[in-house]
């Protein structure tokens, strides 16, 4: 079984949590997250997506699986809260410490 790489774990903690300084400190300076086709840039890019879509609707993430693929790790996540509720793959870049992509649909 793959193990989830440790920035993901500490963005779905941070999410769980509600804690956007910790969730913001997963990425990368120069992270790129694609919500369904909307992208985002950098960490300033990252807070705003958290602060319309995700801590700032009271998401909730429960990890259901993952898989390596490559350089890449397909995380799938039931998500509840008061913006999107349902299950999908998130596919997670991760270098080092920090995710660099989270590209979600």
């Amino acid at each position: 079984m793959t193990l989830l790489a440790t920035p993901i774990a500490r963005m779905v903690e941070a999410t769980n949590a509600g804690d956007t300084p910790s969730f913001l400190a997963t990425f990368s300076e120069d992270a790129y997250l694609e919500d369904w086709g909307r992208g985002f840039h950098g960490r300033a890019g990252a807070a705003s997506w958290n602060e319309t879509d995700n801590i700032g609707k009271r998401s909730h993430f429960e990890v259901l699986g993952q898989r390596d693929e490559g350089d890449t790790q397909v995380v799938s996540i039931k998500v509840t809260g008061g913006g999107y509720n349902g299950t999908g793959d998130i596919v997670f870049t991760v270098a080092g410490e920090q995710i660099t992509r989270m590209i979600i649909g």
